[in-house]
């Protein structure tokens, strides 16, 4: 490589950060907003305020792939069960938007798609009701239960989970460091077309940084980062507690199977890397359209490539 690895990996961060696509995240927010607003009116005295979250209110979202989530938190008394909760805020998305997006059952939250609009950009939207666990006592402990649409989610046994959505984002709020990793994981997993939930690379990163000394600059922290996913996912008796509900093991989402691949995905990563500089370029790549060139003084879409080709699947490393 011509630059260091930490050179590189900050030229990584930089090309996916949220401000290249300024104008696109306004169009989010005006449009959470408006369903923010449409959820208030129509469920007057049943609600509490909504409120953001996800990978951008934790500010650990990547521009090339993002939506908005809206945790939508409903008093106690307000509907007799959850998925009567779940079915009402459905039916009434449904009904308001059909004619301008999709809209969708998901595991425990509804999913809005905007069609495309003049500038032939798609907005996406989750929404997740939550009803309080005790009457009258969110705006003290904040938490939620949630319903579980068994047919798209892994807890085939219940119909809900218990939550905090603030206290997962307090979790992260003030981590720049874990965040930063976070960010490249979510960049690995993406170009890479990796199926691990976000939610879990985020735990496991700020895990590392709790238990093990990651220290050194930025590749050097990424790689201890790595290297503790690798020594630890797959022990008998490790846990990754949800911050919103210290009962929900959230390695759990993976089988015996699964931890393994992913322990053996992040050695080959580290001994390929540390094998030849320039495959740090297959696994996380820079975001090809802000890509900084020797012609820009700024960041703006490339009209050619100048990234290392990516090996076919079959030969890819770390798969």
């Amino acid at each position: 490589m011509d630059i260091s690895k930490h050179d590189y990996l900050e030229k990584v961060l930089e090309s996916h950060k949220m401000k290249h696509v300024s104008d696109f995240v306004s169009k989010h927010k005006t449009k959470r907003d408006e369903i923010k607003s449409e959820l208030q009116s129509n469920y007057t005295g049943k609600i509490y305020v909504p409120i953001n979250s996800g990978s951008y209110a934790k500010h650990t979202a990547i521009n090339i792939k993002f939506d908005l989530d809206i945790i939508v938190p409903f008093k106690r008394d307000a509907f007799e069960t959850l998925e009567e909760m779940f079915d009402s805020v459905y039916d009434f998305l449904y009904e308001k938007y059909k004619d301008k997006a999709t809209v969708r059952k998901q595991k425990v939250s509804i999913g809005l798609e905007f069609y495309p609009d003049e500038d032939g950009e798609v907005i996406n939207l989750d929404i997740v009701p939550g009803r309080e666990l005790n009457q009258d006592k969110y705006l003290e402990d904040k938490k939620l239960n949630l319903y579980v649409n068994t047919l798209y989610g892994v807890l085939k046994e219940k119909t809900y989970i218990q939550t905090n959505i603030q206290a997962q984002i307090d979790h992260i709020t003030a981590k720049e460091n874990e965040r930063k990793k976070i960010r490249l994981l979510k960049a690995w997993k993406h170009h890479n077309r990796e199926t691990y939930k976000s939610f879990l690379l985020e735990l496991l990163v700020i895990k590392a940084f709790d238990q093990a000394n990651i220290d050194g600059n930025l590749w050097e922290k990424l790689k201890k980062t790595m290297e503790y996913i690798q020594n630890n996912v797959n022990q008998e008796g490790f846990t990754l507690k949800d911050p919103g509900n210290s009962g929900n093991n959230v390695i759990d989402t993976l089988n015996t199977n699964e931890r393994q691949k992913l322990s053996d995905t992040m050695k080959r990563i580290i001994e390929n890397i540390e094998a030849n500089d320039d495959n740090i370029k297959i696994y996380f790549p820079i975001n090809e359209k802000f890509e900084e060139t020797d012609t820009q003084r700024g960041y703006g879409i490339k009209t050619a490539s100048a990234s290392v080709s990516i090996p076919p699947n079959n030969t890819r490393f770390g798969l």
